[in-house]
């Protein structure tokens, strides 16, 4: 069933007012943010702190995910220029934390590693006390990308799989043993590097069915979980089924930590990137 009317704890206000000083940056810069693409309902809270999850690669998908909003339009060119940007605004910005992502490049034949390691590499020149967190796309299983991604050696490796199995229809060209496979490769590539994953609530799924999604991230070897509520960016997206009550994700939280995951962020707006540097 699609809920058309939001309850009372998911009206947080977004106030443009707020954003203006960190979009005259990205502007001045040339830089995207998966805030801004995705429509973040935290966008107002995150850039007023100087807080913002870079979207490198351009701002194109090439897969058509029924429930995101990043454009999916023909990708335009890498721009080998862009990690040195990032790099710039995050020494602007002196950022403890920060979180880099990317559309999907399955255009690409390394679907991006090399500008994702090429992002790393620069933060790390010129702001070397920074926790860099990657949030990656599947890269179609490719070994030799993760490996590539692996070995620029970010703080953390996150990868979302973002619903149940039984509605992976929403997530065209998307893979959930493909995505388990990634975690559970990453650990083995480097098992000091952190991996982390999201589920968002809300999308029709059953509550024995995020336990099991919970129970193969930790046979992954996934350390950080988050769980948000889904929101439809517009009618034209998946619809929202359900708006989950806030105890089922605290509820939520409480089951996966005594899975063992070692930081759980769950709530109505949790996003994977959202207060990211709490995970520890």
């Amino acid at each position: 069933m699609n809920i058309q009317r939001k309850p009372e704890w998911l009206r947080k206000k977004v106030n443009p007012g707020d954003q203006g000083e960190m979009r005259r940056l990205l502007g001045e810069l040339r830089l995207n943010t998966v805030c801004q693409q995705a429509l973040c309902p935290n966008i107002s809270e995150c850039f007023a702190c100087g807080q913002a999850t870079f979207l490198i690669l351009g701002k194109n998908c090439t897969r058509l995910c029924s429930f995101c909003n990043v454009e999916k339009t023909v990708p335009l060119p890498v721009d080998s220029d862009e990690p040195a940007r990032v790099a710039e605004a995050v020494a602007r910005l002196k950022l403890s934390h920060v979180v880099v992502t990317s559309p999907t490049r399955d255009d690409l034949p390394d679907g991006g590693a090399e500008i994702f390691a090429a992002t790393v590499a620069a933060i790390r020149r010129s702001s070397p006390g920074t926790r860099i967190e990657l949030l990656i796309p599947d890269f179609l299983g490719s070994v030799p990308s993760l490996e590539a991604v692996a070995a620029s050696r970010p703080d953390i490796i996150a990868h979302n799989v973002e619903t149940v199995p039984r509605l992976y229809h929403i997530r065209s060209g998307a893979d959930y043993g493909r995505s388990l496979e990634l975690l559970r490769s990453c650990a083995g590539l480097a098992p000091d590097i952190r991996t982390k994953s999201g589920i968002m609530l809300g999308m029709g799924e059953e509550e024995g069915e995020v336990l099991q999604v919970l129970r193969d991230l930790r046979d992954a070897g996934c350390s950080y979980l988050s769980i948000g509520q889904y929101l439809a960016p517009s009618r034209r997206h998946y619809p929202v089924q359900e708006y989950v009550p806030p105890e089922l994700f605290e509820s939520q939280r409480v089951e996966a930590l005594a899975m063992g995951f070692s930081h759980v962020e769950s709530g109505p707006y949790v996003r994977s990137s959202y207060h990211a540097g709490k995970y520890a």
